[in-house]
């Protein structure tokens, strides 16, 4: 039966699976060597394991199959719980006790792996495999309900926390990217506000040639009345792109773009706590307005941050120096190092979008504690605003 679209589990199958994955790392290969030399030592050492070389090999195949689980999830899952199955329906098939070995609860990773890597399709394939081949075994050392019930919820505990996490993981991603497009979106304003100058100064250039060009030939007349012509489309359709830009409702902001000129007057954003000091320095002539807007805001943010979450501090110092090719943007608090900008923490997004913007002009931004003490923020951008 076919799923019906927009339905949870429609939405559950038709999930894509988590892009780049990690493949295998040292860790992975530790695990692999810690958990295989256990498990032959437990076959070993312990007399009440029936059938010890079955329990041996299925153990160490569903050991090294965890190698490739984040990559081909799927097919970890059918090749661990297969073998165990298998096992499991040969102790209720055959005699004994079925004694298997506890190095094979290294199997728990699988459904972590499934649920926080997997596509739908395959988490949904998996589960089905898991929760049936969970069934046989626990009906081959069936020691009551209890204990069943108790042993599913630990196999399935696992996929919960895997699904949990990509959750997460996926909100956050989504969280960053909201940033990076306001960010954006903001670049676009100081953008258009710079372009639209310059295009407004051309139009009017082409009106004053208009009229100084009446007595020369018509054909000076005709390029001049081109040049108006598509100035003004130009400012026309800019106007509307940034326009559409805007969130619904949202007023369009006519005050000037800030720069150079407005960063002395942040010091009043830090109200009654640490006292803000800025340098300007060096050749901070002829910027273009897209670098000075980009700098306000990187200041304006590195103080708000300061301000909001430098326990201690009594002074932010805000170097601006203007060297051959570049502008170097330092803001330098003497509080406590706390990591406000972490990626782990709520605080960090406006960091992310410091790093876009510093990164869209071609630039580099980077912040954390600094060697003199307290938390400092480092930005170079050059003078052109151009990414390479």
């Amino acid at each position: 039966m076919e799923l019906v679209k927009g339905s949870p589990i429609g939405s559950l199958w038709a999930e894509p699976r988590v892009p780049d994955p990690p493949r295998r790392v040292w860790r992975d290969w530790a695990l692999v060597g810690v958990l295989v030399p256990a498990a032959v030592l437990e076959s070993i050492l312990r007399e009440d394991v029936t059938w010890r070389p079955v329990a041996l090999v299925i153990t160490v195949a569903a050991i090294v199959l965890l190698l490739w689980r984040r990559t081909s999830p799927l097919p970890v899952v059918a090749g661990a719980f297969g073998v165990m199955g298998a096992g499991a329906m040969a102790w209720l098939l055959g005699a004994g006790e079925p004694v298997g070995l506890y190095s094979a609860a290294s199997v728990l990773l699988v459904p972590y792996s499934l649920l926080r890597w997997a596509a739908g399709r395959e988490a949904v394939i998996g589960l089905a495999i898991i929760v049936v081949v969970g069934a046989v075994c626990i009906a081959a050392d069936f020691t009551g309900f209890v204990d069943a019930v108790g042993g599913m919820v630990v196999l399935l505990f696992p996929a919960v926390l895997g699904a949990s996490v990509r959750y997460r993981t996926g909100s956050r991603l989504r969280e960053l990217d909201q940033v990076r497009l306001r960010e954006r979106e903001e670049l676009a304003r100081g953008l258009h506000d710079t372009v639209a100058h310059h295009v407004s100064a051309i139009a009017i250039q082409a009106q004053a040639g208009r009229t100084l060009a009446a007595s020369r030939p018509a054909a000076a007349v005709d390029a001049l009345a081109v040049i108006e012509e598509a100035a003004s489309r130009t400012l026309t359709e800019m106007r509307s792109m940034v326009g559409a830009l805007r969130r619904p409702g949202e007023a369009p902001d006519l005050l000037p773009q800030r720069g150079l000129a407005d960063i002395e007057r942040l010091a009043l954003l830090a109200g009654e706590g640490p006292r803000v000091d800025v340098e300007l320095s060096g050749d901070l002539d002829d910027l273009r307005p897209a670098v000075e807007a980009a700098i306000y805001r990187l200041v304006q943010e590195s103080i708000t941050n300061a301000v909001r979450h430098a326990r201690t501090a009594t002074r932010i110092a805000v170097s601006v120096a203007g060297e051959n090719g570049c502008v170097r943007v330092t803001v330098r608090d003497d509080g406590a190092a706390v990591a406000f900008g972490g990626a782990g923490s709520a605080q960090g997004y406006g960091l992310v979008g410091m790093t876009e913007r510093a990164a869209l002009l071609g630039g580099a931004l980077e912040a954390g504690p600094d060697p003199a003490g307290g938390w400092a923020v480092r930005a170079v951008l050059p003078r052109n605003g151009t990414a390479a």
